[in-house]
């Protein structure tokens, strides 16, 4: 406000300077004008010219500094409510006071402002709908993520854990009634009863591994990915290792993503590898980030057939969404190796800070 008061009054200084100017130049021309007629007596002495010019000077110069402050403050007084107006529109304070300036430029100018803080305050009250909106629409999309993941869970509960369990309880039963006639086949039953529950195990700790929040809450992705590692090797009996670099800033697209992709990779480990041992790599290199993911277990054939199973369609469609690339390397017996490259562009790097 101050800034606008300065600049309304350097206007009314600069309006009083340029009238006192034009009268003297008025003057001037009145006085050469009838000196040329002569219209005027020489003085009797020099100190009557001295008084005279000294009286005219304080005259004119009166006349036409009063001339240009009230013509000034004229103008000053309407634009000040326009101003006072702007400084409001600019804090994001709407008026709805009508602008009462005449027909003249500044009256129209008022008028176009009116105008223009109506429309602004539509799309003010058109944004403000549209964010209530797209946090209700979240909210409906975050419910029914939810939903959609606890029916995944559901079924896969039934599809394997509890067949699992079906499938251990009789054959324990089968145990009871062989155990006297043909211990040999009982002993092997119960080998194949231990077998079993280690698979449902496995799939009870895949299963409680996708329980663990998506998203990183807060954490940087290294920070997420340790904490992760270190839970999951104190439950279950693999030798789990890992290389984070620590400075590595994302933005949180591309770490929320990686890291749910290393939540699917440790689920299929948990249940497919039979692995002994799991290293997990998250490092910088010139060209962008680079996660591995390596296990030593049974492998797999990489075809069509089985990339449903092991969630491999669902890490590529990520890795594609954050613009990176994916190699899987696998065999029967030969383990399993993922490498995902994502490049790292300026906009992610200054986005992350």
């Amino acid at each position: 406000m101050d800034g606008y008061k300065r600049r309304l009054t350097n206007m009314i200084w600069r309006s009083m300077a340029e009238s006192i100017i034009f009268s003297f130049f008025v003057f001037g021309a009145i006085i050469y004008f009838m000196n040329s007629r002569n219209l005027i007596t020489p003085f009797t002495s020099w100190q009557e010219g001295v008084k005279f010019v000294f009286m005219a000077i304080v005259v004119i110069g009166g006349i036409g500094a009063g001339y240009g402050y009230w013509n000034s403050s004229r103008i000053t007084r309407r634009l000040e409510p326009l101003m006072e107006t702007m400084i409001l529109l600019e804090k994001g304070t709407f008026t709805r006071e009508g602008f009462q300036n005449g027909e003249d430029e500044i009256g129209r100018l008022g008028e176009q402002l009116g105008r223009i803080m109506k429309r602004w305050e539509e799309q003010v009250t058109s944004l403000q709908r549209l964010s209530n909106n797209n946090a209700e629409l979240a909210e409906k999309a975050k419910l029914s993520a939810v939903i959609e993941e606890r029916q995944r869970l559901a079924r896969e509960l039934h599809d394997a854990v509890s067949q699992q369990l079906f499938a251990i309880s009789m054959t324990a039963t089968a145990v009871g009634r062989t155990l006297d006639r043909d211990f040999e086949k009982a002993k092997r039953q119960i080998h194949l009863i231990e077998e079993m529950a280690s698979v449902a195990q496995s799939e009870m700790r895949a299963l409680l591994l996708h329980l663990r929040p998506i998203h990183l809450e807060g954490k940087r992705l290294s920070e997420g990915l340790v904490e992760l590692l270190k839970e999951l090797a104190a439950k279950v009996p693999m030798a789990i290792t890992w290389d984070m670099d620590e400075e590595i800033r994302l933005n949180k697209g591309i770490e929320d993503h990686l890291f749910r992709i290393v939540q699917e990779a440790l689920s299929n480990a948990l249940r497919h590898s039979k692995a002994n041992k799991l290293e997990v790599k998250l490092l910088h290199r010139p060209d962008g980030v680079r996660l591995a993911i390596r296990d030593d277990g049974v492998g797999f054939e990489l075809d069509a057939k089985k990339l449903t199973s092991y969630g491999i369609v669902s890490m590529k469609e990520r890795v594609n969404e954050i613009g990176g690339s994916v190699d899987i390397i696998t065999a029967p017996d030969r383990g399993t190796r993922i490498e995902i490259r994502v490049p790292i562009l300026a906009t992610d790097a200054a986005e992350s800070v």
